[in-house]
């Protein structure tokens, strides 16, 4: 019987459970579950499902390993609200990261004492995206449940809590709510007081553990339901984006750009990173630095969207993206589907400029991809102008990255090799490795150097598609004061 742990990315479309060999990070299993399908500015998902999932996908990696599992760790979606009453009842549906009715509560707060004090503060700007604009917003529209709210939580916390009974988090995802302070390694209950509501705010805040900390050993119970040993070490956890920086082995001056529901590009730096234009946000990571990173709301949704427009399949509409001549006259693509967090634009709707009666449907699908990554070469800069350095390699993760599109058209607009590498579930492997080191008493930031893994894949730049950039950037910027 070999030992393992068991590394979880419960995201916004799905739970993923990967199995690794605890000594040798081996991948031994896997398993995945779906979550209900969300529709924003509406995003919302009700905990129980995210159970619910986790126990089906944990079960499914598991089925028929000759395994004992001594460590779990888990990865989630970023910011989203858990409000809990004093008996740890839900109380209504989780609001996501990518909901954006917030917007209006945002604005105000950022409003009431400015971005460059935010940024100052807690190193991010409110955006509809944290979760202290959605506790706002559940005071202002659900004011009955707002009074009810005994705990507060964010997903990898509550899937936490149910493992193992703590009501803990890490720096990582704390960082990220809008009341929390990485450099000062505390909440700033005093935040909550000013601008959300005085009360006893301590108390249902989770208790922040340190990078190497174990949140605790799983209930009897709960190893009953997932169907392994009792016994298992449960690390901190962390932030989807976080985590899967350890899982693909950032290291200082990499560039990572993750491709999922959300667009993200981050960096891995010892200092904090604090933008007044809230584009970038300054949090930290699971190692005790920090990851400053600039996320959009839109990334592969925009590319599956082009498809179905389309009528193809996601093999062809790359097929198609790279069979138009970068060099013509083609479309170009604001991607702001669903709003927009960076820039910060929670009423955008996407817009699409160039059309003419020569259009191709080759052009469309690369007005697609190129929309995508002229945002997050935008966010790559904004991570340059303050000095971080990006001369390492470029990395692309998530489900975008398998896309031969995807991974040249950015290759071309950055003018540097862009690699994958042998993390898939960059999350999961992430949360693995911390589970792992937890679970041997091990440094998270050694781990994850010894568990660094290959390079499967390498795209070097081969065509100019500079003349997008600009009509990109008017394109995108028209709607900074005003939706289309």
């Amino acid at each position: 019987m070999v030992d393992v742990v068991l590394g979880v990315d419960s995201s916004t479309q799905s739970c993923t459970v990967e199995v690794r060999d605890a000594v040798t990070g081996a991948l031994l299993g896997g398993g995945r579950s779906p979550h209900p399908v969300t529709h924003p500015p509406v995003s919302e998902q009700h905990p129980d499902r995210w159970w619910s999932a986790l126990v089906d996908a944990v079960r499914t990696a598991t089925d028929g390993l000759d395994a004992r599992v001594v460590g779990i760790g888990v990865g989630a979606q970023c910011h989203g609200l858990v409000a809990l009453d004093s008996d740890w009842n839900v109380i209504r549906p989780a609001k996501l990261w990518n909901d954006t009715t917030s917007g209006p509560q945002a604005a105000a707060l950022v409003e009431r004492f400015g971005a460059e004090w935010w940024a100052r503060e807690i190193g991010v700007v409110p955006s509809a995206a944290l979760t202290i604009s959605k506790l706002a917003w559940l005071r202002d529209n659900e004011p009955e449940s707002f009074a009810r709210v005994a705990h507060l939580c964010l997903p990898h916390d509550w899937l936490t809590w149910r493992l193992t009974g703590a009501h803990v988090t890490d720096r990582s995802d704390a960082s990220g709510t809008g009341y929390y302070s990485a450099d000062l390694l505390q909440w700033r209950t005093d935040i909550l007081d000013d601008v959300i509501a005085a009360r006893d705010w301590l108390p249902m805040l989770p208790k922040v553990l340190g990078p190497d900390e174990a949140a605790g050993t799983l209930l009897p119970e709960v190893a009953a339901e997932l169907g392994i040993d009792e016994g298992a070490i449960v690390s901190a956890g962390g932030g989807d984006q976080h985590l899967a920086a350890q899982g693909i082995g950032l290291a200082p001056g990499d560039v990572a750009y993750s491709l999922g529901t959300s667009g993200v590009v981050f960096a891995t730096t010892d200092t904090p990173i604090k933008d007044p234009s809230g584009g970038l946000d300054g949090v930290a990571n699971v190692t005790g630095g920090y990851l400053p990173l600039v996320c959009t709301l839109n990334c592969t949704k925009v590319t599956d969207t082009f498809a179905r427009l389309l009528g193809v399949d996601h093999a062809e509409l790359g097929r198609l993206a790279l069979d138009a001549d970068p060099a013509a006259e083609r479309p170009v693509l604001a991607a702001y589907l669903d709003g927009e967090r960076s820039p910060r634009l929670p009423w955008a709707t996407g817009a699409l400029a160039g059309l003419t009666t020569a259009t191709t449907r080759e052009q469309l699908a690369l007005s697609a991809f190129e929309g995508v990554a002229l945002g997050l070469v935008r966010g790559e800069r904004l991570l340059q102008s303050f000095g971080i350095d990006v001369d390492g390699r470029t990395i692309l993760i998530g489900g975008g990255a398998r896309s031969a599109a995807y991974r040249q058209v950015i290759a071309d607009l950055t003018g540097r090799p862009v690699i994958t590498v042998d993390a898939p579930e960059a999350t999961a492997r992430g949360a693995a490795i911390q589970a792992a080191a937890v679970a041997a008493g091990e440094s998270v930031a050694e781990l994850t150097r010894r568990w660094a893994p290959p390079e499967t894949s390498r795209t070097l730049p081969a065509r100019d598609r500079s003349g997008a950039d600009a009509r990109y950037r008017r394109l995108a910027d028209l709607q900074l004061t005003t939706a289309l």
